[in-house]
């Protein structure tokens, strides 16, 4: 029987996951042969055991719609409007361009629809060695998907783009020193990915010190971790405007050209404010800005429509709830966000007075897996991580409830697989199978 990744993400369950593989290369990485199975106690549900199949045509789409909103955003007006309803600082521009943007798709029943755009998204290093630790569940798998199960390259690739960044700002200068900064770095969730980003700096001869914001100094024209220089910084703080009192020396090194910051608040600003969702899919002002029709047509098709939530509109918003997800223009992982057939009175009030977006409601696609002997069906977000526009990794988040969460079992970060074209799937993978064989 052949099936295609529709078919195989409804009733292929086979555990692809080779955890031995990621302990070893976890272990290697870090140098700590208990690293994964701390990793295991503090985040159960961070790696899921199977991967999300994708048509290859779903793919090629994610990828053209990242294209085509990175074009339109070199465009002077666009670059006007993002930058007019944004902080001061970030009219701030040296040159980078922020490594790791995040692009967010739900694979909607006409193909990949965008739901948001992230600056400093997080896991991309996870999901490169969780590719890595992916095995067949039997062969015919590495036939349809072949070299899909592992990127050995994706370290040198990332590595290249902090390097770029680097030079957008300093050209030929040695890069010495990158501090990865996020407020109480060890409480973030992600924390463990820091560490091997600091093995991977490191391995590249270049220092790494992992920091508060709140522990730099700016002095005589350079920042510094005590007694450290600090030449470049890898901002993983979700304060994107640099605001609070705790990033106020990254704030001072920041405006005054003495330390490279990626991703900074003028990347936030151009992308990941959600208002800038709302003019790409405005039609009439696209074509004002001279956009080209062809890229006005990929937006149309893989944005779905968003507005501004305004008081004057709020009766009709209100009325329409059921189709729509509302969110904070400035809001990150899907905090304050709300679908709106779960909204209460109370809280529509608390949208009116703040500074939402609405966006048409997109479902998410859905993946089978196997969870203590029964079958969990979990909701499928897509995640592509970029640089300057191009698309580095695509990983998936598998997850119940209403947003993505990193709290169900049996889900979590999972590789994503894509079906070459004109392939089809020789596997009789079902649910009734043994869930760690096909076939």
């Amino acid at each position: 029987m052949s099936l295609g990744p529709d078919s195989l993400n409804a009733d292929c369950t086979c555990i692809t996951l080779d955890r031995a593989a990621l302990n070893n290369a976890l272990e290697t990485e870090i140098g700590d042969p208990s690293f994964f199975q701390k990793l295991a106690l503090t985040h159960p549900t961070l790696i899921s055991n199977v991967p999300v199949f994708l048509r290859y045509e779903h793919a090629a789409r994610m990828a053209e719609i990242i294209g085509a909103i990175e074009t339109i955003a070199k465009l002077e007006p666009y670059r006007e409007a993002a930058l007019q309803s944004a902080p001061a600082i970030s009219q701030f521009n040296l040159g980078p361009v922020g490594v790791f943007m995040g692009y967010d798709f739900h694979l909607g029943g006409d193909g990949p629809k965008l739901i948001e755009i992230n600056t400093n998204a997080g896991g991309a290093l996870i999901n490169a060695f969780l590719a890595r630790a992916q095995k067949a569940c039997c062969p015919a798998v590495e036939n349809v998907f072949p070299g899909q199960f592992g990127d050995h390259a994706a370290d040198a690739i990332f590595m290249e783009d902090f390097y770029g960044e680097w030079r957008r700002q300093r050209g030929d200068q040695p890069l010495a020193m990158i501090a990865i900064v996020d407020r109480e770095p060890e409480a973030q969730y992600l924390y463990p990915e820091f560490l091997l980003f600091q093995r991977l700096f490191q391995r590249h001869g270049i220092g790494c010190v992992i920091t508060s914001p709140a522990a730099l100094e700016h002095r005589g024209g350079r920042l510094w971790l005590g007694a450290q220089t600090i030449d470049l910084v890898y901002n993983r703080s979700t304060d994107f405007s640099f605001k609070d009192e705790d990033h106020a020396t990254l704030r001072s090194a920041y405006l005054a050209g003495d330390a490279v910051v990626t991703p900074n608040p003028w990347t936030h600003a151009l992308f990941a404010d959600k208002r800038n969702l709302v003019r790409l899919t405005e039609v009439n002002t696209l074509e004002n800005w001279g956009v080209s029709r062809q890229l006005i047509e990929i937006v149309a098709k893989g944005i779905p429509k968003t507005v501004l939530v305004t008081r004057n509109r709020g009766e009709e918003l209100w009325a329409w709830r059921n189709h729509l997800f509302f969110k904070p223009a400035s809001g990150f992982g899907s905090k304050a966000a709300y679908r709106g057939d779960k909204l209460t009175r109370q809280v529509w009030q608390n949208i009116l007075d703040g500074t939402y977006v609405a966006q048409e409601l997109v479902k998410p696609s859905a993946r089978t897996v196997v969870f203590d002997g029964q079958h969990q069906v979990m909701k499928v977000d897509v995640r592509c991580y970029t640089y300057d526009g191009n698309v580095r990794i695509v990983a998936a988040r598998l997850y119940q409830g209403q947003t993505t969460n990193f709290r169900t079992p049996g889900g979590g970060f999972a590789p994503v697989l894509w079906q070459q074209t004109g392939s089809s799937h020789p596997l009789g993978c079902s649910s009734s199978a043994d869930p760690r064989h096909c076939g």
